[in-house]
């Protein structure tokens, strides 16, 4: 009895042995039925693409789930195109990056409606009410504070110091810096507003100039917008544009730099302070892991600092200045603990008048109607309402050189 007891043991042992195995093997069985198509406007030469592919390829490759990657692909039918043929090729996530390739990703989502189809930037989805349509972005509104942050340090820095731009010291009464932006979108105008914002909560007489080039990533058309404003007396350039152009134009000329989506420490040694960036494979991992489950994705989907999301690059202590690191470790923590808000309303005027109401255009329409209260406890609420950025307010303290939609 006792011999047959002990083979009965051994019998269950190797059948929970199996069980467990079995468990394995069918998630990773799951696992392998994931299949993601990337939809990226440029390549990797853009900041802005490099930053997704990066960020497609760790969360995948972490995962062990299958990719299919297209790149080049224009706001345009091409869009939809390289949609479809992603589904066609069995992908059941299809992504895409830029904000004009919205409506193509609707209209392929509507005609399969077994893929799930994500997009960034965008602002329909929570309009469109297709189960299978979804928008992603992050507050990066944040990131680009804190990087402001560091530049309002670089700032005081040079005016203790005297420093020379151009053959003019930098002082408390000429503490001007300069924006590269791409288009008036509200994106661009929310990232541009937080850096100025954070610049101004360490050095208070700054003042902004932004120059737009109409184009997400123009070389040639960025470093000719840095140069103008460096030329025009500013002392330190960021941007929220695609290429190097800046950075290297900054480089060229000796003015300090805060790019985006990535350090140019390497190409602009002495110029580069910090880059603040969306750190996208939390949101891929996301992703992955709702259609492995079998579980809905958020319709609209805002990262934050807290998720890993929102991120800065190192310092580069050979440009920044002293105590850098550790200010925007304070700041940091406390935008984390909520008693900083990026765009509290008492710090910051419209036409000399603090912003008290103001309704935005959050359910996006063709004449941009306003439609949603957005000041909620004393502060611009951004990313709440939908992911992506809806900040359109022009404040005191910045000057647009022109205008391009």
């Amino acid at each position: 009895m006792k011999k047959f007891l002990k083979v009965m043991a051994v019998v269950l042992v190797i059948a929970m042995i199996g069980a467990f195995a079995a468990c394995g093997n069918n998630g990773g069985e799951n696992a392998s039925k994931v299949k993601v198509g990337f939809i990226f406007l440029h390549d990797e030469n853009s900041t802005y693409d490099l930053n997704f592919l990066n960020g497609a390829k760790a969360a995948c490759e972490k995962l062990g789930v299958e990719y299919i990657i297209k790149t080049n692909i224009p706001e345009s039918s091409e869009c939809y195109e390289a949609a479809a043929d992603l589904a066609d090729q069995g992908c059941n996530i299809v992504f895409a990056d830029s904000f004009g390739h919205e409506d193509f990703m609707i209209q392929a989502a509507k005609e399969y409606p077994e893929v799930q189809f994500c997009h960034a930037t965008g602002t329909k989805a929570h309009t469109e009410n297709l189960a299978n349509y979804h928008n992603a972005f992050a507050s990066i509104y944040e990131g680009r504070y804190l990087a402001g942050v560091a530049a309002g340090l670089k700032l005081n820095e040079m005016i203790e110091n005297g420093t020379e731009i151009n053959g003019k010291k930098v002082t408390a009464d000429n503490a001007k810096i300069g924006y590269v932006g791409a288009f008036t979108y509200a994106e661009v105008i929310s990232g541009y507003t937080s850096f100025f914002l954070g610049a101004r909560s360490i050095c208070p007489t700054v003042t902004m100039e932004v120059q737009f080039t109409g184009s997400w990533y123009d070389e040639t058309a960025e470093k000719e917008a840095a140069t103008l404003l460096i030329n025009d007396g500013c002392n330190l350039i960021s941007q929220h544009a695609d290429s190097m152009g800046a950075p290297t134009a900054c480089e060229t000329a000796g003015v300090p730099d805060v790019s985006y989506n990535g350090s140019t420490a390497e190409q602009c040694p002495n110029t580069f302070i910090v880059s603040s960036r969306i750190n996208w494979e939390p949101y891929f991992e996301y992703i992955i892991g709702c259609v492995n489950d079998g579980k809905a994705i958020d319709t609209d989907w805002t990262g934050t600092i807290a998720t890993g999301s929102v991120v800065l690059t190192d310092i580069n202590e050979k440009a920044a200045a002293a105590g850098t690191q550790a200010k925007i470790d304070e700041v940091k923590a406390a935008i984390e603990a909520g008693t900083v808000k990026v765009f509290d309303i008492k710090t910051f005027t419209v036409d000399g008048a603090e912003l008290a109401s103001y309704k935005a255009d959050v359910d996006s329409d063709a004449e941009y109607t306003p439609d949603t209260e957005v000041i909620v406890d004393g502060a611009f609420s951004e990313s709440n309402f939908r992911s992506a950025p809806y900040f359109d307010v022009r404040i005191d303290g910045i000057t647009l050189l022109n205008e391009k939609f």
